[in-house]
């Protein structure tokens, strides 16, 4: 009903959204110009049509990215960390996975038939029999930093397919791949994996690869792999020219600066790969259950505080994307308290406007974002929906 009530009121203004976008979409232009803002979150197919840079968006030509070494020169602390980070390694060559390397061989049952899953220094092979014959596929890519698992791609008669199985760290063993059903598969080539259709791959690419679509025209074998630097500051080429030459006054637009985003806009963008509210209302995610956890973008945006306006609350408010994710919940107490008194007897004010916690002041995440730990996936995901821990998982 929660979910159904804020569809019907956000419906208006939604509408209104949508025609400014229209009327101020351009095709992509050499200056990292701001994107048009909105006041609700947005599906990011509309996004990307809009002006200024968005994630994931195809415009810009392959000779207007450098690749992320180039921006070490200027930025070498914030690229030293980023080595760390799980987005970096959001992608890797399958050949090349420290998953798979360190398990050369891995084996997986389901029905009749048999997996096995063979790693050397060339390649990757995944091979799956039963009592009558076998098919085996080599495999290229990896998708996932390998921290929860990893999922691969191969490809037959140029289309790209999604491996049936995938690794997953906890168990160190394979699975059934997330999204895929797990009834016994029809027919052999089913077993192996599925086809996965043009725009699918283009996005999977496009959340996993920095510059995997250029010209509008989608081609992976030349992207850069992993969320680099130019995944969310827009291609660097002139920016880097200018500072090479020291010629770039700031705020020149040749690159793009995503902590200047209003806080909607700023949710949305993460959201371009990590689901908008919008993208799962309208694409009906929603019933995915205690699946839509993965969400974080959604689940947040639900959470009381956001309602209460609080340009603080954003997804960057508490990871720093160049960084490796912390998995210390002390570590976010400071975050909370920011907004949040400390004591019962502080009075609210504008930059306290949340109430003490009549529990604790410290480990705060640990009971307002409860880890949670969707069937089958072999890992818990932190809810970024924050509410009172006694409540039922909400959707």
């Amino acid at each position: 009903m929660k979910s159904a009530l804020l569809i019907f009121h956000a419906g208006a203004a939604f509408c209104l959204a949508v025609s400014a976008l229209f009327f101020l979409a351009s095709s992509y232009t050499s200056r990292a110009q701001s994107p048009q803002s909105s006041s609700i979150s947005l599906p990011t197919e509309l996004r990307v049509r809009g002006p200024g840079w968005w994630p994931t968006k195809g415009q810009p030509g392959r000779a207007e990215y450098t690749g992320p070494d180039a921006c070490t020169e200027c930025h070498e602390l914030k690229a030293e960390t980023a080595q760390s980070s799980a987005m970096l390694h959001a992608a890797t060559r399958a050949s090349d996975s420290k998953s798979l390397r360190e398990h050369a061989s891995l084996t997986f049952q389901t029905g009749p038939y048999s997996y096995q899953l063979l790693t050397t220094s060339e390649k990757s092979t995944l091979t799956v029999s039963n009592a009558a014959t076998s098919l085996s596929v080599d495999l290229l890519w990896a998708l996932g930093s390998g921290h929860m698992g990893q999922t691969f791609l191969y490809q037959q008669n140029a289309k790209f397919y999604e491996s049936h199985v995938s690794f997953y760290n906890a168990p160190q063993s394979l699975d059934i791949t997330p999204g895929q059903p797990r009834t016994v598969p029809a027919t052999l080539e089913s077993a192996v994996g599925r086809a996965i259709p043009p725009n699918e791959a283009r996005l999977c690419f496009g959340c996993h690869t920095t510059a995997s679509t250029t010209n509008n025209q989608f081609d992976p074998s030349t992207a850069y792999l992993g969320v680099t630097c130019e995944a969310c500051h827009g291609p660097g080429a002139q920016h880097i020219a200018a500072a090479r030459t020291k010629t770039e006054k700031r705020s020149s637009g040749l690159i793009f600066n995503p902590a200047q985003l209003a806080r909607v806009d700023s949710v949305d963008f993460c959201g371009a790969c990590h689901r908008t509210w919008q993208d799962v209302i309208s694409g009906h995610m929603i019933e995915a259950g205690v699946f839509n956890v993965r969400f974080a973008p959604y689940r947040l945006e639900n959470s009381k505080c956001w309602a209460e306006g609080d340009a603080r609350i954003t997804c960057m408010a508490c990871p720093d994307p160049h960084k490796p994710l912390s998995h210390d919940a002390a570590s976010y107490d400071a975050n909370c308290l920011a907004c949040h008194a400390s004591t019962a007897s502080e009075k609210k004010s504008a930059n306290h406007p949340g109430p003490a916690c009549p529990v604790a002041t410290k480990n705060c995440v640990s009971c307002h974002m409860p880890k949670v730990q969707p069937p089958n996936l072999h890992s818990t995901f932190t809810d970024h929906w924050i509410r009172n821990p006694r409540s039922a998982y909400p959707e």
